[in-house]
């Protein structure tokens, strides 16, 4: 019988080099790692995209019930886009951001909400991480809930010298889950976004009424 759970001492790194370097990066990794059944695999190699982390904001105002979102081409959907009347390469999104060198997650959470949306988080809480592609991917994405005053969110953002046009969208909680579940919102960070929301939407609520009283 194998163990319960794997940990890197049961992975032994043999090589890696960088077989890429472009916008993202690209490294070429050799390894062995143990089998389920107990023994030890063959030589791998893997190509794993090095792009960085990320984070993504879930700006809500749970006073109103609104979702903050944004809209901004994808250019990387083109490759997927069959009809050009039913798909679009712009998307609506959760606000977002690559974490840089010496940047903790939580300034890139509170930076790309203002860059984007123009709003200023007044609470700013970290939900959850996760793997967007872990098959390929080595980028981890940190999902903040940002409380936000929804009534100033408005108009069109982003720096004009990273070529960002990014249109600001305001709707109710229920009408962005709607579009996650007739496909109209496809982006996986946005997804589970408004998925924790909905589960979560109750304890919000409680937060918002208490502030009131």
């Amino acid at each position: 019988m194998g163990k319960e759970m794997f940990n890197l001492a049961d992975v032994k790194l043999m090589n890696k080099k960088v077989s890429y370097q472009g916008f993202f990066q690209v490294e070429e990794l050799t390894f062995k790692h143990k089998l389920f059944s107990g023994q030890w695999s063959s030589v791998v190699k893997r190509e794993v995209l090095e792009r960085g982390n990320a984070v993504a904001i879930l700006a809500y105002d749970p006073y109103l019930e609104q979702v903050i979102l944004v809209e901004q081409i994808r250019v990387p959907v083109l490759a997927q886009i069959k009809d050009e009347l039913a798909q679009s390469p712009w998307l609506l999104e959760l606000a977002a951001g690559m974490i840089e060198l010496n940047e903790s997650p939580e300034d890139v959470a509170r930076r790309e909400l203002m860059e984007e949306t123009g709003l200023e988080a007044k609470q700013l809480n970290k939900i959850l991480h996760f793997y967007p592609s872990p098959g390929g991917c080595s980028e981890r994405v940190d999902l903040y809930l940002a409380i936000v005053d929804a009534t100033k969110a408005f108009g069109i953002h982003g720096l004009s010298s990273e070529n960002e046009d990014i249109r600001v969208h305001v709707m109710s909680r229920i009408n962005a889950y709607n579009k996650v579940m007739s496909g109209e919102i496809v982006s996986a960070p946005t997804i589970i976004g408004l998925q924790w929301l909905m589960m979560n939407k109750n304890a919000l609520e409680v937060v918002a009424k208490s502030d009131t009283v």
